[in-house]
């Protein structure tokens, strides 16, 4: 029987033909169920149309029909690879010789049903199709779930290759550079010249850090451990702690940078340390992205529910195919040059989990590539 988890798929048809219009009837009487469309058809050349349209379970052919008979309707649908494999009962009131049985199944018949039709007889054997039909449609709707997870996990297997990869060029870099530098504070004597190889190191170490803080964050929210400390806070003392953590980024790629928003005090409930994070994170993505000399524009503006702030840049913009993926882990945008492809490709995955902590939400917009971006972050306002 069709299981009650299918009742959002369409029927299964059987089809019947028969030059007579009172046999197509009561047979469709005897068949009519739910889950279950008869199509009827009054010759061999109907029944093909139908065939070349629907998807059947199985056939009941009159043998003796003027035109095209049972057997020679039989003989094309085993000729089609639509319709080649579909069950085939015959029925017939003539009688059926070892001949005639022959020849029916030479021609793909599973059965002859001898007229007067027993309805109960008739109904069993349909209900067996009826059941082998919706098994197998069962079997193709799991493989097709199936191969939809195996390609999920090929392509995140990808990614994490991909990730540990950039991992692997993220943490050798600054370890060498910090190797180096040893090396060079045991060789060197001068003061002047040991404190600007210790600021390089210094960098690199804040480099490091920040890094292995980005990957325990995404680790701590996936596992529930992040808990916010919410707080009524301005949006503009936000934007100043963001902007003092961003500004090297923003001064390394000699951008100019306009904030604009409005003239009252806008207040949220938020962690203040995460909101920072949060539009930090945005805006040295702007400046990693964009050109050197190029526009960041940051605005706030007050709904009467919700502040917004959107975070926008005349950078190199994100390809149409990967703006559905862009806050996902690992995912990073190809840049113009070697600036852009530091990082991990989990900054914007973290921004999304720590905004949708705080309620509110993040879109990003571009017109593709070479034409700048522009994230939009909302959070419930707190009056």
């Amino acid at each position: 029987m069709i299981s009650a988890t299918d009742d959002a798929q369409p029927p299964i048809n059987i089809l019947i033909v028969d030059d007579l219009a009172e046999n197509l009837l009561a047979l469709e009487a005897l068949l009519r169920r739910d889950g279950v469309a008869v199509l009827k058809a009054a010759g061999g050349e109907e029944a093909l149309e139908l065939l070349l349209e629907h998807d059947v379970a199985l056939a009941l052919l009159d043998v003796q029909m003027p035109g095209m008979d049972g057997f020679q309707l039989a003989e094309f649908m085993r000729g089609g690879n639509r319709t080649r494999h579909i069950p085939i009962i015959f029925v017939t009131a003539g009688s059926t010789d070892s001949q005639r049985r022959f020849r029916g199944y030479e021609a793909g018949a599973v059965d002859f049903i001898q007229k007067p039709i027993e309805p109960n007889i008739l109904r069993s054997k349909v209900e067996v199709f009826i059941d082998l039909h919706d098994q197998r449609r069962q079997i193709l709707r799991q493989r097709d779930e199936l191969d939809a997870h195996t390609a999920l996990l090929e392509a995140a297997d990808r990614r994490k290759d991909e990730f540990l990869a950039v991992l692997g060029h993220e943490l050798r870099n600054p370890l060498m550079a910090l190797k180096a530098g040893l090396q060079l504070l045991e060789r060197e004597s001068r003061a002047d010249t040991a404190m600007v190889i210790r600021a390089r190191m210094g960098t690199q170490v804040m480099h490091l850090s920040r890094l292995i803080e980005d990957l325990l964050d995404v680790t701590r929210i996936d596992q529930g451990k992040i808990a916010l400390r919410l707080e009524r806070v301005s949006i503009q003392a936000v934007l100043e702690s963001a902007l003092d953590t961003s500004q090297p980024k923003v001064d390394a790629g000699r951008h100019s940078l306009t904030i604009d928003g409005p003239s009252e005090p806008a207040w949220v409930t938020a962690d203040f340390t995460r909101l920072s994070q949060i539009l930090s994170n945005l805006l040295t993505n702007a400046a990693k992205y964009t050109p050197p000399q190029g526009r960041i524009e940051v605005a706030t503006r007050l709904e009467p529910d919700r502040v917004v702030i959107s975070v926008s840049d005349n950078g190199v913009g994100i390809p149409l195919d990967l703006q559905a993926g862009i806050f996902d882990l690992y995912t990073q945008v190809p840049g113009s040059d070697a600036r852009s492809a530091e990082g991990l490709g989990i900054g914007l995955a973290l921004v999304r989990q720590l905004v949708e902590l705080h309620k509110g939400d993040i879109t990003v917009h571009s017109d593709g590539e070479g034409r700048g971006s522009c994230f939009t972050l909302r959070l419930p306002r707190s009056m």
